[in-house]
């Protein structure tokens, strides 16, 4: 079957670290998928570049060995023979000037062979130290002046604070217009990410009670069941608020609280968004410990493995105060949200991977009921999982089967794979389909990246001025420090649960 969204223009996709992890996990898997699937042009053309021996064949082999392992589909042998012939590569280095001749000759050449102008995505899968050179340097070529036929894509982190943050922008601004540009977020290609615009506004069921009326508090949770491996050199630089909170978090708020788009033109939706960031309570220095908790987690055991401390962890400062958990409440000051928490909270060696979005809405009246029957009583809640697995559900109330009026919480599940069983697209697939196609609906702009980097800053200020004197402050498995159930416990509310499949009862609570 023909598929609704297919790329008709020549393409040819340029990925800076072609040799590195994120394109062998992630960016060829995509590709070979969306070949698969029908989404790629005839005239289709993928070239790695880096600094690693390979020549076309070998690069091939290379990609092929762990395709195997990291596609969401068997590979096919047939198609794989096909796709790879839309494969090269060229040794490159990002430092050395003459070295970029060599995109300029190759795009020469595949547009002669193909007697067609292509589309051309340049894509950053490098260090984010590299991308300035990387950007200066392409910048001569004659594809990037041509603004309707390049594109850059840009991965996270887009800086390491506002100021930062604005210099990348004032680069990448410079060379290009910022319809060409795309920042990535992965978390935003995820298909129950993207069900959340549809749900809101394509069902009449919840918009009407979509408001500070109707709902007590939203909560989301980005939790992870593993430490920081190998990654302390970022890491250690980073921590748990830049890592996490400041890009998918606040994107995820973002959709949650949008106002509804006049439709769903990428800059129509991308301008909603950046209403609920400029509605962001900021967050005074003086405040900081009312609104935000921070974590690191010590020695111990998780899941039957002994496991290091933070402090133990490879290319970690002695005596780091880098967080590896963070907790904040924020306040949108809009008409919808006025006074409406949103409780986030985010951590490393964690009970459960999992993230999900928790809509609690405000108690109905009980008095009509007799005092027994509300023993087991418990708020409707919405809860959209967005991974592991992908489902949502609506908790509420419903009588116990039996001669007494007795009620008791119940669930609807809406079941990704149960409901729908073609395979689900990966992330990086539906986002690189959408900047070959030119949508950047999913994709941050680089105001919204300022603005996410603004909110969060008095609270990064604060905690490298006032360094923390009790980690690391909780333990493997656990849900974070004691401060974090403090933080929500003062406005009469707790942490819901990470709620594994199928489990009958949404409303358990966390526990220590």
């Amino acid at each position: 079957m023909e598929p609704h969204k297919k790329i008709n223009q020549p393409t040819i996709v340029f990925i800076f670290g072609g040799s590195g992890d994120l394109n062998k996990r992630k960016l060829t898997p995509a590709l070979y998928n969306l070949f698969a699937d029908g989404h790629l042009p005839e005239m289709f053309l993928v070239v790695g570049l880096g600094r690693t021996d390979y020549s076309d064949t070998s690069f091939r082999n290379y990609l092929l060995k762990n395709l195997k392992t990291f596609s969401r589909r068997k590979v096919d042998a047939k198609l794989w023979k096909e796709f790879s012939q839309k494969i090269a590569y060229l040794d490159f280095d990002a430092n050395v000037k003459n070295d970029y001749n060599k995109i300029g000759k190759l795009i020469e050449a595949t547009e002669k062979k193909w007697k067609a102008a292509p589309d051309v995505l340049f894509y950053m899968a490098v260090s984010p130290a590299i991308v300035p050179p990387i950007v200066t340097s392409l910048s001569r070529l004659n594809i990037c002046k041509q603004k309707n036929c390049s594109r850059i894509v840009v991965e996270k982190p887009f800086g390491h604070d506002l100021e930062s943050a604005r210099a990348l922008n004032k680069l990448l601004l410079t060379y290009f217009d910022e319809r060409q540009i795309y920042r990535i977020d992965h978390f935003l290609g995820k298909e129950t990410v993207q069900n959340i615009l549809a749900l809101r506004f394509a069902n009449a069921l919840f918009e009407p009670i979509w408001n500070k009326r109707y709902i007590d508090y939203v909560q989301i949770t980005a939790a992870e069941s593993i430490g920081i491996e190998d990654r302390g050199d970022y890491y250690d630089k980073a921590g748990a608020l830049r890592d996490m909170v400041q890009n998918h978090i606040i994107q995820l708020l973002c959709m949650i609280a949008t106002e509804p788009p006049v439709s769903f033109e990428d800059n129509e939706v991308r301008n909603k968004k950046m209403d609920v960031l400029n509605a962001i309570r900021k967050i005074k220095k003086e405040e900081v410990s009312r609104y935000a908790v921070r974590g690191q987690y010590a020695g111990g055991w998780m899941k039957g493995k002994k496991v290091k401390s933070y402090l133990e962890e490879k290319h970690v400062a002695e005596n780091s105060s880098t967080e590896t958990f963070a907790a904040i409440k924020f306040y949108i000051d809009n008409w919808r949200w006025q006074n409406v928490p949103f409780y986030v909270r985010t951590g490393k060696y964690l009970p459960d991977k999992s993230t999900l979005i928790i809509i609690k809405f405000k108690e109905a009246p009980k008095f009509s009921f007799p005092a027994q029957a509300t023993d087991n009583w418990k708020a409707n809640k919405l809860i959209i999982r967005i991974q592991p697995e992908m489902d949502i559900r609506i908790t509420f109330q419903a009588k116990i089967p039996g001669q007494e009026m007795l009620l008791a919480p119940v669930d609807m599940i809406f079941d990704y794979d149960e409901s729908f069983k073609e395979a689900q697209p990966e992330a990086y697939e539906t986002l690189l389909l959408d900047a070959m196609t030119g949508d950047a609906t999913q994709f941050m702009r680089g105001d919204q990246v300022e603005k996410a980097w603004e909110i969060i800053m008095p609270v990064l200020d604060f905690w490298a001025e006032k360094k923390a004197t009790d980690f690391p402050n909780y333990l493997p498995g656990s849900w974070g420090p004691d401060q974090s159930d403090a933080l929500i416990a003062t406005d009469g509310r707790s942490w819901d649960l990470v709620i594994p499949k199928n489990n009958a009862h949404a409303d358990n609570r966390s526990k220590k």
